[in-house]
């Protein structure tokens, strides 16, 4: 799925709602609290923090779906068309980064 259908979509599923959109450091406090959660998912299958025995195993993408699912309503809310800051942003990192580490086409920066 393209992120502007992503977009479009949340809209729709909010956009059903009398409450509509939450306002932004709500958005904000959810965010934060997804990314929490992704991020007590990945400590327990790759750091030190290892669930109990009884613990069932979380499931990894749909912790990602949910910081995806509030990052695309925080952007509605705000105006953000999300493909475009991406592609500005991998712009950036293309330009910025392309010889930061070691390529594996054995390319080096021409500026050095």
């Amino acid at each position: 799925m393209e992120l502007n259908e992503a977009q479009r979509r949340v809209d729709r599923w909010i956009s059903q709602f009398e409450e509509g959109y939450w306002p932004p450091m709500v958005n904000l406090a959810r965010l934060m609290e997804e990314v929490g959660e992704l991020a007590r998912e990945l400590n327990h299958r790759h750091g030190p923090k290892r669930k109990k025995p009884d613990e069932v195993d979380g499931d990894l993408a749909l912790e990602m779906g949910d910081v995806l699912f509030v990052l695309l309503a925080l952007a509605n809310e705000q105006g953000v068309d999300l493909g475009d800051a991406l592609d500005r942003t991998l712009s950036k990192y293309e330009s910025r980064d392309s010889f930061r580490w070691d390529r594996k086409d054995g390319r080096t920066d021409p500026d050095a």
